[in-house]
């Protein structure tokens, strides 16, 4: 045997049925602190629980759901919380995936392009190495970014003299590291 409903209780149900705003406004009185706290247990953030509350009593409010008996309807209310608290853990668990994976590939691409970009100086300085002298320290200083009259100022010799040491450093740079001088151009002299 069912338990029987009183009549305040058909009453509040039937008012729920034909969408009376009062009841709507008596149902979210009744049960939104007992409804907040059952969806802060699930979860543990007090504005997402207070806004799944908010959208249950929407959800009541815009279907077309009959209820049958006082707990029905109460049971419902906890049933469409608990189903929204699911659906938010579940959105926030793929939240929080593509969150882990966007960061653990940025560190890995960041972590290659740091491992490149020191291999890269390494060729270069190693290649810059077997320079002739002054050749050598031409280059030196243009990859300091000085202008080729402070080079020529500083070295004491012509602005014409540091282009041809340049061009020179430039050439036998490209022989020795092949593509790899091409990418040094690429990533740091654009």
């Amino acid at each position: 045997m069912g338990v029987r409903m009183n009549d305040t209780e058909k009453d509040f149900v039937h008012r729920i049925n034909v969408k009376e705003e009062a009841a709507f406004h008596d149902l979210f009185t009744r049960f939104r602190n007992y409804l907040v706290l059952f969806a802060m247990r699930r979860i543990e953030q007090l504005d997402v629980a207070e806004d799944i509350v908010q959208e249950t009593f929407i959800t009541i409010w815009e279907n077309e759901r009959m209820f049958n008996s006082y707990q029905g309807l109460k049971a419902y209310l906890y049933e469409l919380v608990q189903n929204k608290c699911t659906n938010y853990l579940k959105h926030r668990q793929v939240e929080d995936k593509y969150a882990s994976y966007v960061k653990t590939t940025r560190e890995e691409t960041e972590g290659d392009y740091n491992l490149m970009q020191e291999e890269i100086y390494r060729e270069l300085y190693m290649a810059i190495r077997e320079l002739p002298e002054k050749c050598q320290r031409v280059f030196e200083l243009h990859l300091e970014g000085k202008k080729n009259a402070e080079i020529a100022e500083i070295l004491g010799i012509s602005v014409l003299t540091v282009k041809s040491h340049k061009q020179n450093a430039i050439h036998v740079l490209k022989e020795k590291m092949g593509n790899l001088f091409l990418l040094y151009v690429y990533i740091y002299e654009t």
